[in-house]
């Protein structure tokens, strides 16, 4: 009997050893062949996950973003306990225990699971787990995964310490609101750094990771509180913090900036623009997109945020100077429903326009009078009365009707808009005591331009605005239009001239001149439609003579001015057609800036930047643009009054006495020529103005000793601005606007006289070379390199090669031409007055003036 008990429980434990050796075999099988293709967990220990970039300003202020995952890096050590606990309570509270896999855990849920039948299914995922899921495996829900999860898992504990695993949990983990990582989620949320946080709080982000949609501080407040409630439970239990603790952070409320409770962190940037957005576009292409947006890059601006502003406004009043003075309403084209005009502020929250303009606000028209209009005002209170749209203030403007028509000029302010318009309107104010006065409709322009200013020896972009709005438009016109530069290219032409022998005293004829072209006849005219005859270089460029520039081309050579024009960068190629040299051939603005930055500068290279410095993560510099060499910056001490030597090995890019010979006409064009009623600042100015065939692209650009800025206007569709449109009448105002600030922040010295030459007095009219004590208003003091007179005086005459024919009706001394509209100064020094239109002749090809 004993033998036979013996024999029956042997042969149990037998089949259960043997059950077990074959479970134990099985298991290893199953472990050994999903073991065999598994991703290296090696990786982990160098991984990088994607962090934000961000762009500061010089100042070091935050002033944009950029991340298609945000997340924000943040060191184990520099990760409060707080949120340490909150996580591990939440997820897997033997972290520091395990070896990768919670075999207890397991064992729990599985339990659980059974007893409520499959109602109640819970992971069991260690924190480890999860990071071999989330960073080397998929999340489908199969066994397969599993498996491959734990073999993992175990490994990574072998490689990394509990720490580095957390780290890379804390950092990768997805949290909503397009947040990654605790660092990020916490600005999302509260608007705080980590250490900030409260364990109420730390709680709350830990709730986030297995569904972070359905525990939505907002949508799903009571889920969201009661998960808080037991993530603040466990950190109890496990030690962390104490039940009173537990139980007081669960009765307050849950306050986050999605309810409105704190600011948003994005609220606190300024909005983005177009120089940021042109950073991320360069850099993108520099670095590629993905090291852009996921490799953490500090980069430093070199926008000045004050100067930045100024040019914006600048532009915008010149925009809207030119729209206003149209007459015409063309709104925002958006409307309210009357269902929604019941609780109009949400509604009107959720409209996009643009919000980027300062001062401007969206506003909604609740009731139209018989004079004025009552307006609703986005994040303005409304008052006793009211907000009102009075009568007066939209005189100024027809409606235009949806077949395009225009309406009658307003009268009241239901004419221009009805109930439920969604409108733009910015506060009039006083200009004595700053009161307020009323409230006034804006419109965004339709036409649109752009504007940049720069450092002309470092080449550092202090402003840049490439249209009215970057809300409304993100195209950069600074940057990315490629338009007519017009008479503003013609100191290229001029430059070259001065470079082959010509002086600004050289004789050009400005007569008539016929060219046969592919297209017809071509015969390009001034833009008064008179001829001047025999004329010094200097007048051709102050007046901006097209006849003059076309002879000039055709003397020294079309390939001559292409092969300048691509030195300086403004081409690449350029097409050595005669239309050309008065600005036929489209550019951008940013080239035409950084080229003239170059006769500002005496000829030096300089390549224009946005960036100053970019870090990578570590903060290491991988891009720095001052090449400069600093000579004496290492020394402990100078003497006083003796600042540190730069040195810059620059190439050269045009003679020096060129340079200043040609910026010395340039002053010329500001004092007397095109721009002489725009611009006048405490400071010696050069520019040039450019307004091209039918005005539909004007220009203005012009520089002081250290800053040059440049403006252009016209449709993105081009279409004639008008007959009186000119680039003296609407950019060069842009210019002034913008330079008075930009000189009281930066001053301005004469222009550097570069050695080498020689002073002489000519007469400004004739050309002819004068005495030393010559004086009078005809005189002008030339500077000629040493030994070289040039070609000056009415006995050398250029007129490559297009002969002056005879009984030309030449615009004589003293003569003033009449029925015009623009005053100009004219080769005898008196006056002349444009005409209302110049035609250009039958080819489309830029300069007028």
């Amino acid at each position: 009997m004993l033998r036979f008990i013996g024999s029956f429980f042997g042969a149990i434990f037998t089949a259960v050893t043997l059950g077990i050796l074959f479970a134990a075999l099985t298991v290893g099988g199953i472990f050994y062949m999903y073991s065999r293709d598994l991703p290296s967990h090696e990786s982990l220990a160098q991984y990088a996950p994607p962090t934000i970039s961000r762009i500061y300003s010089g100042e070091g202020r935050i002033i944009d973003e950029f991340a298609q995952e945000r997340r924000l890096f943040v060191p184990i050590e520099d990760i409060p306990d707080v949120v340490k606990h909150a996580f591990i309570s939440a997820e897997d509270k033997n972290f520091y225990t395990h070896h990768g896999y919670d075999v207890t855990g397991m064992a729990a849920a599985f339990r659980d699971a059974v007893i409520s039948r499959g109602q109640e299914l819970r992971g069991a995922s260690t924190i480890t787990q999860q990071v071999m899921k989330n960073f080397l495996l998929s999340g489908d829900r199969t066994g397969e995964r599993k498996i491959k999860e734990i073999i993992l898992a175990s490994r990574l504990e072998e490689t990394l310490s509990k720490d580095k695993i957390l780290e890379l949990y804390l950092n990768e983990i997805f949290l909503g609101q397009n947040s990654y990582g605790v660092a990020a989620a916490a600005q999302t949320y509260f608007n705080k750094p980590l250490s900030a946080l409260t364990p109420g709080e730390a709680a709350y982000l830990a709730t986030l990771p297995k569904a972070p949609s359905e525990m939505h501080p907002v949508r799903n407040k009571e889920r969201a509180l009661e998960r808080r409630a037991y993530v603040l439970n466990r950190m109890a239990e496990d030690g962390y913090i104490t039940r009173d603790e537990a139980r007081a952070e669960a009765e307050k409320p849950l306050l986050t900036v999605q309810n409105g409770d704190y600011p948003a962190f994005r609220e606190a940037l300024p909005p983005r623009s177009y120089f940021t957005d042109e950073i991320r576009r360069q850099l993108s292409t520099t670095f590629g997109e993905a090291e852009f947006f996921g490799g953490g890059l500090s980069i430093r601006a070199t926008v000045d945020p004050e100067l930045q502003d100024v040019a914006a406004k600048a532009l915008r009043d010149g925009l809207e100077r030119f729209d206003r003075g149209l007459g015409i309403w063309r709104g925002t084209g958006k409307v309210l429903t009357a269902e929604q005009l019941g609780d109009w502020r949400p509604a009107l929250a959720e409209v996009e326009v643009p919000r980027d303009i300062a001062g401007w606000k969206p506003a909604v028209v609740l009731e139209v009078g018989e004079n004025d209009a009552r307006i609703g005002i986005e994040g303005v209170e409304d008052d006793e009365d009211g907000h009102w749209i009075p009568a007066e203030d939209v005189t100024w403007a027809r409606k235009r009707n949806a077949d395009g028509s225009t309406g009658p000029k307003a009268r009241s302010a239901g004419d221009l808009v009805s109930v439920g318009d969604v409108v733009l309107v910015r506060a009039v104010t006083s200009d004595a005591d700053g009161s307020f006065l009323r409230w006034s409709l804006r419109q965004v322009p339709e036409v649109q331009g752009g504007f940049m200013a720069m450092d002309v020896f470092t080449g550092r972009v202090i402003a840049m605005q490439g249209g009215f709005s970057y809300q409304d438009s993100v195209f950069n016109r600074a940057t990315q239009a490629t338009r007519q530069p017009g008479s503003s290219f013609k100191p290229f032409v001029f430059a070259a001239a001065l470079d082959n022998g010509f002086t600004p005293g050289t004789i050009v004829v400005d007569a008539p001149i016929e060219v046969e072209t592919a297209e017809g006849l071509w015969t390009p005219k001034n833009a008064s439609n008179k001829f001047y005859g025999p004329t010094p270089v200097r007048t051709g460029i102050e007046q901006s003579r097209n006849l003059m520039t076309v002879r000039i081309a055709q003397e020294i050579g079309m390939e001559t001015v292409a092969l300048y024009a691509e030195r300086f960068g403004v081409y690449n190629p350029m097409r050595p057609f005669l239309a050309n040299a008065l600005g036929a051939q489209e550019t951008t603005l940013f080239k035409m800036v950084a080229a003239y930055a170059m006769f500002a500068n005496g000829g030096e290279r300089v390549e224009p930047t946005l960036v100053d410095r970019v870090q990578d993560r570590f903060g290491r510099t991988i891009y720095r643009h001052d090449q400069r060499i600093c000579e004496d910056c290492a020394t402990a001490s100078l003497p006083a009054g003796q600042g540190v030597t730069i040195r810059s090995e620059r190439e050269r890019v045009m003679d020096a006495i060129t340079a200043y010979q040609l910026t010395s006409m340039m002053e010329g064009v500001v004092d007397r020529g095109t721009a002489a009623r725009a611009v006048n600042l405490p400071v010696p100015v050069a520019g040039k103005t450019g307004t091209t065939n039918d005005a539909k692209d004007v220009w203005f650009i012009g520089y002081t000793s250290n800053i040059v800025a440049g403006c252009y206007m016209g449709y993105d569709q081009p279409r004639s601005l008008g007959s009186g449109a000119s680039g003296g009448g609407l950019c060069a105002p842009v210019f002034q606007e913008f330079m008075q600030k930009a000189v009281e922040r930066f001053g301005g010295t004469e222009f550097r006289v570069p050695e080498g030459g020689r002073w002489v007095k000519l007469d400004r009219f004739s050309g002819a070379l004068l005495p030393d004590d010559a004086s009078g208003p005809n005189v002008q003091v030339e500077y000629f390199r040493n030994d070289v007179d040039g070609i000056i005086g009415l006995d050398m005459m250029v007129d490559g090669g297009f002969a002056m024919g005879s009984n030309l009706p030449l615009f004589a001394y003293g003569e003033v031409d009449g029925g015009g509209e623009t005053t100009v100064t004219t080769a005898t020094g008196e006056t002349a007055v444009l005409p209302e239109k110049a035609d250009f002749g039958t080819l489309s090809a830029g300069g007028l003036y």
